[in-house]
């Protein structure tokens, strides 16, 4: 009763927002001095205190599905926090809506798959009232989320979903799979360029490939995978003309380097836009063994100026 009361009595609103910094993993994406939380059952939410939480269900005037001002609803927090018991009790709810948006446009699911909270996907998914393709209002997609984050197990039960688009990209025009590729999660990675409606060389909004972000972060096994399609061209460029091997060499990422110069068909004297050569991006950078790969090709041309 004394936890009723606490949760559920406005009155002690200071009191909860003690206990809520003191248990701040489990209060993300709040700021608790600007957010007024409506009733104990959102409070309750954050914690999944599900005892708690079944009596607050039953009050009268107790809205399932009010999302609080700059914050989600109680399902929403539920999901995004992994309180698998408290999300199967909301669901059990004939007037919960699943699908509601909260904060930035996201649903329980994008939370939950953000997070990679497994149990809660996996319930949210078995519903028949639940978009699996829902986006934010960046245009992020409960996939691209759980693929940005590396989370295999909930791409995996993602992609299984017959109504799922795998290659849906963001505001950006970044697909999941890139943002998996220039994190690189080969996993991720290796999932979905397994699915035959994925594209491996979409580019984002300014020209950046998959294989583009890999070369340029140096993730050699997302390189690996990446070069080993027929439909992937290494030489492809951004919009300023600047190529993969370009960026690997001024980052001075000797193993992709080494990758794409196996490659045939690489240009090793391809200029961006602005003249730079692969060559001359990793001396100006100071990486000698780059220099020295990119001279050991016998196709180099170790004169040509920059413009």
């Amino acid at each position: 009763m004394l936890a009723l009361k606490l949760f559920d009595d406005n009155d002690n609103l200071l009191s909860t927002k003690i206990i809520s910094r003191a248990q701040e993993p489990y209060v993300y994406r709040i700021n608790l001095d600007k957010v007024s939380l409506p009733n104990g059952l959102y409070r309750a939410s954050i914690f999944g205190i599900n005892r708690i939480i079944v009596c607050l269900v039953e009050v009268e005037g107790c809205h399932m599905n009010k999302r609080a001002s700059m914050s989600d609803t109680p399902l929403g927090w539920a999901a995004g926090n992994g309180h698998d018991e408290v999300v199967k009790l909301l669901l059990g709810r004939h007037d919960i809506d699943p699908d509601k948006p909260g904060s930035v446009g996201r649903t329980p699911l994008s939370w939950a798959a953000r997070y990679g909270h497994e149990g809660a996907v996996k319930m949210l998914l078995g519903r028949g009232d639940v978009n699996p393709n829902e986006p934010d209002r960046d245009g992020n997609t409960p996939l691209w989320l759980a693929a940005y984050e590396g989370h295999e197990e909930v791409v995996k039960m993602l992609l299984g979903q017959d109504d799922i688009n795998p290659d849906e990209p963001d505001g950006d025009g970044r697909t999941p799979l890139l943002v998996a590729a220039s994190k690189g999660h080969e996993g991720v990675v290796k999932m979905l360029l397994g699915r035959d409606d994925v594209n491996p060389s979409e580019p984002n909004s300014v020209g950046h490939t998959p294989l583009w972000l890999a070369a340029w972060n140096g993730h050699e096994g997302v390189v690996k995978m990446l070069l080993g399609r027929d439909d992937v061209n290494p030489n492809e460029p951004d919009r300023d003309g600047q190529t993969p091997l370009s960026w690997a060499a001024r980052n001075g990422h000797e193993g992709v380097v080494k990758m794409l110069l196996r490659r045939d068909d690489i240009n090793p004297n391809k200029p961006d836009d602005q003249g730079w050569t692969p060559r001359l991006q990793a001396a100006y950078s100071g990486h000698e063994a780059v220099v020295t790969l990119l001279l050991g090709r016998g196709d180099i041309d170790p004169d040509m100026p920059y413009l």
